[in-house]
């Protein structure tokens, strides 16, 4: 990246993995926050978004999809800023309403989320005022059904979630669930490229401009797992594990595969694309593939996050 993105009134707090990436919009009628990372780092999100705010409140919180790591510090914002509006795409809108953990994936996933509401919905058409700018909302599924992306046509800022990072995109959590859905990554990476981005705010990692780059490594990334549907199952069932590593820091080796035996995702996994070995056999193999990618370390009786 030759230079940064600089925009008044926009700011966004780089996460890492287990959070996702916060962006903050302040301008002189509201100030509003895109997604709100995981519950364990929600302390976190809340300190730095009234850091950010100084004595001002948050009027407005954007969700552009429901996995954990992007709303899971949505309740205690909602406790903390009495007021706040949150807007969550209309998919899910029942699950949420209802609280039902297996509908919105916490419970198959085996991660954690606690219960929030909603006022409004982020519906594909809409636009939102956000820093002064009005940003397009476009639906785009694949990594998630329900998810969104938000485009700002002026300076050609775009939103993407987890439909676009710089070196590829988010598990394709459908297909885990055998749903086909590459397609709908596809027909997601043409609209990103149809808008003609010239910035990205991904997910996760930096703000970066090399588009054209970045569709590529996707593209070519989105081949490899149409081509070898168990290449994306191994890498959906290494993300599932190595995320709750990330959550965790460490752990017992028997614990923790204890913990993944019992996840409805990784089960199901197994069931489809490693049924000829047992699952404890069959999770090992996914732990030394992590390990061999330096994503952990065993050391003794303990597997360690890297």
């Amino acid at each position: 990246m030759t230079q940064r993105l600089q925009i008044p009134g926009l700011q966004v707090f780089e996460r890492g993995w287990l959070s996702a990436n916060n962006i903050l919009f302040t301008d002189s009628e509201s100030a509003t926050l895109i997604d709100s990372g995981y519950v364990t780092h929600q302390a976190q999100t809340l300190a730095l978004v009234q850091n950010a705010l100084n004595g001002r409140t948050l009027d407005r919180l954007v969700n552009t999809h429901l996995h954990s790591d992007h709303c899971g510090g949505n309740h205690l914002l909602q406790t903390h800023y009495t007021q706040l509006e949150t807007l969550i795409p209309p998919g899910e809108a029942k699950a949420v309403s209802i609280w039902d953990v297996e509908a919105l994936s916490y419970e198959a996933t085996g991660q954690l989320c606690p219960r929030f509401k909603f006022e409004g919905l982020l519906k594909a058409g809409q636009i939102l005022r956000m820093a002064s700018l009005n940003w397009d909302v476009h639906a785009a599924p694949g990594h998630d059904p329900h998810s969104v992306i938000l485009f700002e046509p002026t300076h050609q800022i775009l939103i993407s979630a987890d439909a676009l990072w710089a070196n590829g995109f988010g598990v394709v959590f459908p297909e885990l669930e055998g749903v086909d859905a590459f397609h709908e990554v596809a027909q997601t990476l043409d609209l990103i490229e149809s808008l003609k981005p010239r910035w990205v705010i991904p997910g996760h990692g930096a703000v970066f401009d090399n588009v054209d780059a970045a569709l590529e490594i996707a593209r070519k990334k989105l081949d490899g797992f149409v081509q070898s549907p168990l290449k994306h199952g191994r890498y959906g069932a290494k993300v599932l594990l190595k995320y709750k590593l990330l959550e965790l820091t460490q752990v017992q080796k028997t614990d923790f595969v204890a913990w993944a035996s019992g996840v409805p995702y990784l089960k199901q996994l197994h069931q489809t694309y490693g049924e000829h070995q047992p699952l404890q056999e069959w999770l090992q193999d996914m732990l030394l593939d992590l390990e061999r990618s330096k994503a952990l370390a065993f050391q003794d009786d303990m597997i360690v996050n890297l």
